[in-house]
């Protein structure tokens, strides 16, 4: 396990496997479904944004115009809520980022413990 480990972060900055290794990876985690997230705000934007034009466009329905700037509008709406979304979740993923790589605690060192001579033991008693 502790050889998968070394694999994992070869090219990270941290040299001794951290002990937070599962709250580092959480965060990477974290940050690609945030940019996951705002693909998903843009394209729905960008279906809106298509659906508006298209109403607008077509010159049989002039009665539902007014649906076609509800999209526009709406899709304005849905791309600005996605990449404040985005840029606030990266303002607090970056603090986090700091925080656990400040506080990086190496892998505890194995001492290996000197035998206890039971003599000493036997004549204290």
């Amino acid at each position: 396990m502790k050889n998968e480990a070394k694999k994992l972060f070869r090219f990270l900055r941290t040299k001794p496997v951290p002990t937070n290794t599962n709250e580092i990876l959480a965060l990477e985690r974290t940050k690609l479904a945030n940019e996951r997230t705002l693909l998903s705000y843009i394209r729905s934007s960008l279906y809106l944004l298509i659906g508006g034009i298209g109403i607008l466009q077509l010159k049989d329905f002039e009665s539902i115009k007014w649906l076609g700037y509800v999209a526009l509008g709406v899709c304005v709406i849905f791309l600005a809520v996605g990449i404040i979304r985005y840029m606030l979740l990266m303002r607090r993923l970056y603090k986090w980022n700091r925080i656990l790589f400040v506080d990086t605690i190496p892998e505890p060192v194995e001492k290996k413990q000197q035998p206890k001579d039971s003599r000493i033991e036997v004549e204290a008693k």
